[in-house]
């Protein structure tokens, strides 16, 4: 577990494996700015706002804000998703991209310190 938490490749699980995940990860890390990081904080926000204005009378724009977090993530993913594959063709043509969009997708919504591998690069590094 340790050696996983250190980001050593013998010790990641199958789906963390591979020079494309790294790359995912990496590029993923790099970004300066990722909206997805921080949409628990918006989710958050929106229990209070639920729970302060009365879930009951704002059901219908609570649920419009629910779904536009959730577009937001979707969109987010699918735009780092074909730019990483668009890297990974470039530099390994011969490995498989499948299920890149969702562990982009997972990756993302995560806070910077809670990932798993760690981030091997700082924000604003060229990947």
């Amino acid at each position: 577990m340790d050696a996983m938490r250190r980001g050593e490749e013998w010790a990641l699980p199958p789906r963390d494996r591979g020079p494309v995940k790294a790359l995912a990860r990496d590029y993923v890390d790099s970004r300066r700015l990722i909206i997805s990081e921080y949409i628990l904080f918006a989710v958050f926000a929106l229990i209070l706002l639920a729970f302060t204005l009365g879930a009951a009378k704002n059901s219908s724009g609570i649920l419009y804000v629910e779904v536009g977090i959730v577009a937001l993530i979707a969109i987010e993913s699918l735009y780092h998703a074909t730019r990483v594959r668009t890297l990974a063709k470039r530099r390994f043509p011969d490995q498989s991209t499948s299920g890149l969009t969702w562990y982009i997708a997972k990756r993302s919504i995560r806070l910077r310190s809670s990932r798993i591998p760690p981030p091997r690069v700082a924000r604003g590094d060229a990947i």
